[in-house]
């Protein structure tokens, strides 16, 4: 395999922007959340990571692990583009453990001879290791080539075990229709694979857009659930406004028919930054969510630092009636480093909260009964507000500075608690114990702070963290 050349690696020349606790890369450019997995005592997370520029550039795999979810350490890059079955890039992937030896399956991707970025094609490879941080690529790559009715995208391959076979799901776009579909394939050693057929694509659902990136499937709660990225979803009233979002499908797989059944496909978060999940069991059997929180039609003012994009923190992810729940994970407590509030919060008109640190703190609301009235939280800058959530009527407003500000969220229970995490540049905001969220990035300027408004009298049970870590990537 090619190594990286330590002497061309950006490095950061600002800290300005950078979070305490996300995982963010050692300096480059970083997006997508790849082999999420656990393996010999630590939790790995791999990520789509240019190492020389601060812009998207050939993918390598980046690495971190974790004893707890929470503390991460930065491992040599995994794997370097250049070798035959991935000449432009090592594109996304997922991990599966196999009688003790940690398999990666990832995308290879390739251009062609005429110096046009968008012309390509895509084949699936293979890299495995002993000892989850030395990666050898295997000879017979690549494992799997697209099929003929293909277009040049065919991506992202999630693997998982069912009943003594491997599966994995494959983001594709068929040429005929000009359609995102996900096809799935099966095996018995992760290394042969056959084609089982379209296991979802616009007979399944009313609209699939260009292309479904990031396919994820796993069973939960009795039901099967599919998680893919779907591009150019055309939005709807509040709905699907970003360029490309990621969604849900509740339903069951026949795997003997190789057919998803499932809901329409419904917003996973609500926020302007959230992109290509990916997620993986504990050995408890909790499923845990990580995602993307900088998409490509935006700008990073940290790329002037040397470094771009950070992932979310890890969630943890439930379903109850239908509704695919999601919030921190419990472990994200192991971070309270001082506690700044904890008590009941009487709250009428405006009121700024007192905190040592807002760039880097937790709050929690929880309220007695539903809010009645207007009620926002709202994080400010010397220029004036940064980001607000606003509930009144059941629905809720995220109102962000700048064009293009505000996503919305309906609420059919009404307000009854809010948790939210800030780092340096970026708010994850839980509603209802996870019935929804959002994810944002924000660059201030200046001093920060954060107020609540109530047009009611409204009490509440309060908590304010400051937060830290021990090791900061």
């Amino acid at each position: 395999m090619k190594q990286v050349n330590r002497n061309k690696v950006i490095q950061v020349t600002d800290q300005r922007y950078r979070p305490r606790y996300h995982i963010a890369t050692p300096g480059g450019w970083l997006n997508d959340p790849n082999g999420l997995c656990y393996y010999q005592g630590y939790y790995h997370v791999f990520y789509q990571y240019h190492p020389y520029s601060a812009e998207w550039g050939p993918m390598h795999w980046g690495h971190v692990r974790s004893k707890d979810l929470v503390h991460w350490e930065q491992l040599p890059v995994a794997l370097v583009p250049g070798d035959p079955e991935d000449t432009g890039g090592c594109f996304s992937g997922s991990a599966m453990v196999k009688d003790g030896r940690l398999y990666l399956l990832y995308t290879g991707h390739h251009y062609y001879d005429d110096g046009d970025q968008d012309h390509f094609w895509e084949n699936q490879n293979v890299a495995y290791s002993d000892d989850g941080i030395h990666f050898t690529k295997y000879a017979g790559n690549p494992v799997i080539s697209a099929p003929a009715d293909n277009s040049q995208d065919f991506r992202d391959p999630k693997v998982w075990q069912h009943q003594g076979k491997y599966y994995l799901v494959l983001g594709s776009r068929e040429r005929a229709t000009n359609q995102g579909r996900i096809l799935l394939y099966q095996s018995t050693d992760l290394l042969h694979w056959k084609l089982s057929g379209t296991m979802f694509d616009v007979t399944t659902v009313k609209n699939t857009g260009k292309m479904l990136e990031c396919p994820d499937f796993f069973h939960l709660a009795g039901k099967d659930i599919l998680l893919c990225s779907p591009m150019g979803l055309p939005a709807t009233a509040k709905n699907f406004m970003n360029l490309s979002q990621v969604c849900y499908s509740v339903g069951q797989l026949d795997y003997a028919n190789c057919r998803f059944t499932g809901t329409d496909l419904q917003e996973l978060d609500k926020g302007h930054n959230f992109y290509a999940t990916q997620t993986m069991a504990t050995p408890d059997q909790r499923r845990i969510m990580i995602a993307w929180t900088s998409p490509f039609e935006e700008s990073m003012p940290e790329k002037a630092d040397g470094w771009a994009g950070i992932l979310t923190i890890p969630r943890e992810l439930t379903l109850r009636d239908g509704h695919l729940y999601n919030q921190p994970v419990r472990e994200m407590a192991t971070l309270r480093v001082r506690t700044d509030y904890d008590g009941q919060f009487k709250l009428a008109g405006r009121r700024e909260l007192t905190v040592s640190d807002p760039q880097h703190s937790e709050f929690t609301l929880t309220f007695p009964t539903a809010v009645t009235g207007q009620f926002s939280w709202q994080l400010n800058d010397q220029q004036g507000q940064l980001i607000s959530l606003t509930y009144r009527n059941g629905e809720l407003v995220l109102d962000r500075r700048g064009p293009d500000g505000k996503r919305y969220a309906e609420l059919p229970a009404g307000l009854r608690d809010l948790r939210i995490f800030v780092d340096t540049s970026s708010v994850e905001i839980f509603v209802n114990s996870g019935w929804v969220s959002f994810t944002d990035r924000y660059y201030a300027t200046g001093r920060v702070s954060c107020q609540v408004t109530s047009d009611h009298e409204q009490s509440a049970q309060v908590q304010i963290y400051t937060l830290g870590t021990e090791k900061g990537l």
